[in-house]
């Protein structure tokens, strides 16, 4: 899910990131903390996660309190360490909860878990700023800023205080520019400032922002860096607001993809929620969705609506409509779909063919094989040139155990054979249409089951008789 956070403790000023996320998130109206909600197939969490990670952070702490249980589950693998804002009294309250695990040398970065989209390179000079002993604001410009905490300037235009929109008065509301709540600054200042927080607001909390106070009765210079992409700064807080930042994901992931040189049919029309690897001359037509790790090789195409998940397919191997792949290795020039159904542990080999509604699990089919209809391939093991009639299916379950069909090169079965596992089919051979197949057949033979075809001399169809009264 996540990549550990890297190890940079030699750096002279090593970079720490404080990330809050103890919000229960009451308008998502979830059973699950609002930082666990999923954004492009991973929790608003991990996108946070993988920003520090991307900056080089050697140490992240999590502040958690609603659902910590969970956070910490999901998360702990990640290599972060967590600490419990209770009660919640605020952001610079949670960020005094980490401040005993914060190395004064370092920097610091606070972040937010319910703010996803922030990139590395807008953070980039907020790190530097600190790393000269500095207090750095990430700050944005917006046409509403409703709700925001004021950036107020003095007349040279240097950062004085920040005040709460609920504090602020008309004059103060006016202000555009706003806190976006991330801060980076160096740590054995942090740390004082926020131990040093009052709550004599209209919220009754220890809001983070009054370090800007703090920092100017010490003579500490506050810089602002400016974001330029209001995106960027977006927090999630209902479901409305998820959705928003959705589209926005999935129109910078269409767009990464378009300047790689991929076609893709809609750019507003398609949904990553993982990682998608594309070759050249690549095309992806409208609806598709790609979970997890997804690999297209060179001149794949992806026909309408399909869903591509933890998957390969390789060069000039296409995918038609409607088709579902799930954990199979597709190779080059293979045919699927339409609406094909590829499970786990399916592994197609160079130009095989999977019809529509087909139906393959945990199965290695080899070249130039081919199951074109209306058929399921479980638990198999299929050789080369292999033609699969419409209808066929491999009986793999007797209701307790899983058990193997052996299919060996240059087979022809007819349509709507079945094969009761444990069988296996010898190179060549043929199986007649409806063969029910219960032990091996023999190679470079005729193999059938089927009652013998009768005619009924003088039999009549019934005739419907009047009902009395009619």
């Amino acid at each position: 899910m996540l990549d550990p956070i890297p190890n940079h403790s030699a750096s002279p000023h090593p970079l720490q990131v404080v990330v809050l996320a103890a919000g229960k998130g009451t308008r998502m109206r979830s059973a699950h903390p609002k930082v666990l909600q999923p954004l492009a197939g991973r929790p608003l969490l991990a996108h946070v996660l993988h920003t520090a990670s991307a900056l080089a952070a050697q140490r992240a702490i999590i502040v958690v309190g609603h659902g910590a249980e969970k956070v910490r589950a999901q998360f702990a693998p990640a290599g972060v360490d967590f600490v419990v804002q209770a009660p919640q009294l605020g952001t610079g309250h949670a960020v005094l909860q980490a401040a005993p695990l914060l190395d004064d040398t370092a920097v610091v970065l606070v972040l937010y878990g319910d703010v996803p989209l922030v990139r590395p390179a807008t953070l980039a000079p907020l790190l530097d700023i600190a790393a000269s002993g500095h207090l750095a604001l990430l700050t944005v410009t917006l046409n509403d800023p409703t709700g925001y905490g004021r950036i107020m300037r003095d007349a040279a235009g240097v950062v004085q205080r920040i005040v709460e929109h609920k504090d602020a008065g008309p004059a103060e509301r006016a202000v555009r520019e706003v806190n976006t709540g991330i801060v980076a600054a160096p740590a054995g200042l942090l740390k004082r400032w926020v131990a040093g927080l009052r709550n004599d607001n209209a919220q009754g909390e220890y809001y983070l922002t009054d370090i800007v106070a703090l920092a100017r009765a010490e003579g500490v210079p506050v810089q602002a860096v400016a974001c330029a992409d209001p995106h960027e700064t977006l927090g999630v807080n209902d479901r409305a607001q998820l959705a928003q930042l959705e589209r926005i994901v999935q129109g910078r992931q269409a767009q990464a993809l378009l300047a790689e040189g991929v076609t893709l049919a809609d750019p507003a029309r398609i949904d990553i929620r993982g990682e998608l690897r594309c070759g050249q001359d690549v095309l992806i037509d409208v609806g598709c969705v790609f979970e997890g790790r997804v690999e297209l090789a060179d001149g794949v195409h992806v026909g309408p609506h399909c869903v591509l998940r933890d998957c390969s397919v390789g060069e000039g191997g296409r995918v038609e409509a409607f088709s579902h792949i799930d954990g199979a290795r597709c190779g080059p020039g293979v045919r699927i779909g339409p609406y094909a159904r590829l499970r786990p542990g399916t592994e197609l080999a160079e130009h095989v063919h999977v019809g529509n509604f087909t139906e393959i699990k945990n199965s290695h089919i080899g070249p130039a094989s081919k199951a074109n209809h209306l058929s399921y391939v479980g638990d198999a093991s299929v050789g080369a040139r292999v033609n699969i009639g419409a209808g066929t299916i491999t009986c793999n379950y007797d209701g307790v155990n899983k058990h193997r069909t052996i299919i060996e090169d240059d087979v022809f079965i007819g349509s709507d054979t079945q094969l009761v596992a444990p069988v296996r089919v010898g190179q060549g051979a043929t199986l007649g249409a409806g063969t029910t197949l219960t032990t091996d057949a023999p190679p470079n033979q005729l193999t059938l089951s089927r009652a013998r075809q009768a005619t009924v001399p003088g039999w009549a169809r019934p005739v419907k008789q009047d009902k009395q009264g009619s």
